[in-house]
């Protein structure tokens, strides 16, 4: 048996230079934190066989016929997941109306490969897409799965779905001459529409609906104080996706809109600035979750102060005002004892920067251990899908990250991950690419 140290040269041993995967890998972790809520445990030997966790044991063990990854000296916790995500896009600064109506989903196409491989790299090994072109998404699904490019397991809402006017619908602003089919595939008018769109986008292959029920910041012209879809709207949406086996994720900033959707049965609110103490409740009786999206607050809020020209007409004075709401909501809902999901609203910040959102989270008031359920544990509670993702457990996707200082003492550790294995394969060792898995990021990012 060789012991490979420090995991230099592991892919090329493997073979995963080729995507291949070892049969039997033996992982000597110096710390875990295994994504349940237990206490973190010192030197553990996790073993995986294929794509699967088999067992998590005491000691360093040497299983027979094993190979061994020594992350004796580092932390090492399950693959992270961001439920927030838009990985088909990204901010580049430059004028996003331009760009809208001269650029189209073959553009966004050829960037996606290093979007993808960027967020899998930083160690989130599976993400929610809440918010894309829904051929456009659901095709980049597939090709993840079937191993055309690396990145996260998906799960996806395609077009997000709001009224005419609302956040979703991309011809606000515009010439009311310039049309985009695409664009109607986001509208929905009424409960019949509502219900129409939720089976279309089923038959397209989504995994959960997402919903506009309030105004948006970068959307032109509409307030995020505002409900913008009736409670049958909603009601429609909520029930349809349920009725078909699919989760609500609702973009939603003002409180009566909160309160309206989640009274309604939606599963998640996504953003929620202006929830308050009437809501929290609401938010526990019902079990719904919050996911804060400090990150984009952060970021939009700057743009908005230095480069107010780079984004759409109206949407910095509503940035100035949200996103200061944006943290001290998720503070009062923590201590209030609403369930929190991890999610950044990636695409404004450079994909591969989610784990940014940590240490806003703990400046907020979480803790670091609560901060990393919520990207673990509780983000795969939100998805559905917590016995494959979302901890270290026997049975569960081989989806292991490792940092090389303690996230409990330095948060801000998670934002220099070093080792990478999502399904039993290495993507990222030592720091650096190890060329698994299909496309490689040649983008720089």
């Amino acid at each position: 048996m060789r012991i490979f140290k420090g995991v230099a040269g592991l892919a090329l041993a493997f073979g995963l230079a080729n995507g291949a995967q070892a049969a039997d890998v033996a992982i000597h972790a110096g710390r875990l934190i295994d994504g349940t809520g237990s206490a973190p445990k010192s030197k553990v030997t996790i073993l995986v066989h294929d794509d699967r966790i088999v067992s998590v044991t005491p000691g360093f063990t040497q299983p027979a016929g094993a190979s061994v990854i020594d992350l004796s000296n580092a932390t090492v916790l399950p693959g992270l997941i961001d439920c927030h995500v838009h990985i088909t896009g990204q901010f580049d600064g430059g004028d996003p109306i331009r760009e809208m109506v001269t650029t189209t989903d073959y553009d966004a196409a050829y960037k996606t490969p290093a979007y993808a491989r960027a967020t899998l790299e930083a160690g989130f090994t599976s993400v929610r897409d809440v918010g894309a072109s829904t051929e456009l998404v659901v095709a980049m699904k597939r090709a993840i799965t079937n191993g055309t490019i690396a990145g996260p397991r998906m799960w996806v809402a395609g077009a997000p779905l709001g009224p005419t006017g609302g956040h979703s619908d991309s011809h606000s602003g515009l010439d009311p001459a310039i049309e985009n089919p695409e664009w109607n595939e986001a509208i929905i008018d009424g409960v019949d529409s509502a219900i129409r769109a939720v089976r279309k986008h089923r038959q397209e292959g989504v995994d959960l609906i997402k919903i506009m029920p309030s105004g948006g910041v970068l959307s032109v012209n509409d307030d995020p104080n505002l409900q913008v879809l009736s409670d049958a709207e909603i009601k429609a949406v909520v029930d349809t996706a349920h009725a078909l086996g699919m989760k609500v994720a609702a973009h939603i900033h003002g409180r009566e809109a909160i309160d309206h959707a989640i009274s309604l049965g939606v599963d998640s609110v996504e953003h929620g600035s202006y929830a308050g103490a009437e809501s929290y409740p609401l938010f526990k009786s019902h079990g719904t979750y919050l996911v804060p999206t400090l990150l984009i607050g952060q970021k939009v809020y700057e743009i908005a102060r230095t480069h107010p020209e780079q984004l759409p007409p109206s949407s910095a004075a509503k940035a100035l005002e949200v996103a200061p709401h944006l943290r001290q909501n998720l503070g009062a809902a923590y201590r209030a004892g609403v369930k929190i999901a991890f999610g950044t609203d990636q695409g404004l910040v450079p994909h591969g920067q989610n784990a940014g959102e940590f240490a806003l989270m703990v400046q907020a008031g979480m803790t670091p251990m609560d901060a990393i359920l919520a990207a673990t544990r509780n983000a795969a509670d939100l998805i559905g899908d917590a016995k494959d993702i979302g901890s270290v457990q026997p049975g569960r996707f081989a989806d292991i990250v490792a940092v090389s200082g303690d996230p409990l003492t330095d948060v801000s550790e998670l934002t220099r991950v070093q080792f990478v294995m999502k399904g039993g394969t290495v993507y990222k060792e030592s720091g650096k690419d190890s060329g698994a898995g299909g496309i490689v990021d040649a983008g720089g990012h």
